[in-house]
């Protein structure tokens, strides 16, 4: 059986080399190319390695990389440090057997978690290692809509992104580059569990549906924690520009809060304050309804 980590791991390396020019890397173009980026056994000899051993790496074969090996195709590569610790990171995986049973349980949020959510005055929410949506609060919910709108199972923030009744999204600025944050991030979860059913479920039901989300996912973009800017809009007040950020939350791999702020007197401030003030307003409404007969 072919080690899960090592078809991750070949995938990685052909997405950086296909992304490498010969001009990039001091090499002469030289006639027409029939692949996009370096050959293997231009990327192989700039790594000192031999085209053989590394066609088998990027073939998901059963290799086992020194860390030696990993340094060479990393400065091959150009890879920043993040992208370095991912390569890492796949390749000390595929040294490893492949576990029987991995660790899988319920993600849960904490209630202490679950408070601090509900005194925040900026939206925020509670992400799981697959950007599943485990908490939020209430102006989170006004931000984004409620989840009553959702069945639970497409409570993700990866799929509410590529999700076709949302297309309005489409047109917000840095709408692809924030695609990428989270595909991302769902790159990194998949790199400590490249079989968990979620992750399976998720990638393999968009890849179906969206030429857009294979065409990102092919990329094999790695994040960590990110932090970006992100536009919003809302009919009824316009449109909104948010800082967003993450932070960890205990566990490994834990949950991550991602929480959006506007600037301090801005003008998105207020519309974030206008935007809060008429969902409570519809809150109230609906609970004030009298029961019908």
């Amino acid at each position: 059986m072919t080690h899960p980590y090592a078809r991750e791991l070949g995938d990685f390396l052909r997405a950086r080399r296909s992304r490498l020019r010969p001009q990039d890397v001091g090499l002469e173009p030289g006639g027409r190319r029939k692949v996009t980026g370096l050959r293997r056994e231009e990327l192989a000899l700039l790594a000192g390695l031999s085209t053989d051993y590394y066609q088998r790496m990027e073939q998901g074969r059963e290799v086992r990389p020194s860390d030696g090996v990993l340094d060479a195709l990393a400065d091959a590569l150009g890879l920043d440090d993040e992208e370095r610790r991912h390569l890492f990171t796949l390749a000390h995986a595929v040294r490893r057997p492949v576990p029987a049973v991995a660790d899988r349980g319920p993600e849960t949020v904490p209630d202490s978690t679950r408070r601090l959510l509900r005194v925040m005055d900026t939206p925020a929410v509670v992400l799981g290692r697959h950007l599943d949506l485990l908490a939020w609060n209430t102006m989170a919910e006004a931000l984004l809509g409620s989840p009553d709108d959702h069945p639970p199972d497409r409570l993700n923030m990866l799929l509410l992104m590529f999700d076709e009744s949302l297309m309005s999204e489409r047109a917000c600025p840095h709408w692809e580059r924030q695609a990428l944050d989270y595909i991302g991030m769902m790159r990194a979860a998949v790199a400590t569990d490249p079989t968990h059913p979620r992750a399976t479920a998720i990638v393999g039901g968009l890849s179906i549906r969206s030429a857009e989300f294979r065409r990102l996912w092919a990329r094999h973009d790695v994040r960590a924690s990110v932090t970006g800017l992100k536009t919003f809009r809302i009919p009824e007040v316009g449109d909104i520009d948010l800082h967003w950020d993450t932070y960890p939350l205990p566990g490994r791999p834990g949950p991550v809060m991602l929480v959006f702020t506007a600037e301090v007197g801005s003008a998105d401030a207020d519309r974030l304050e206008l935007l809060a003030s008429l969902h409570a307003t519809r809150t109230t409404g609906r609970t004030q309804q009298p029961p019908q007969s």
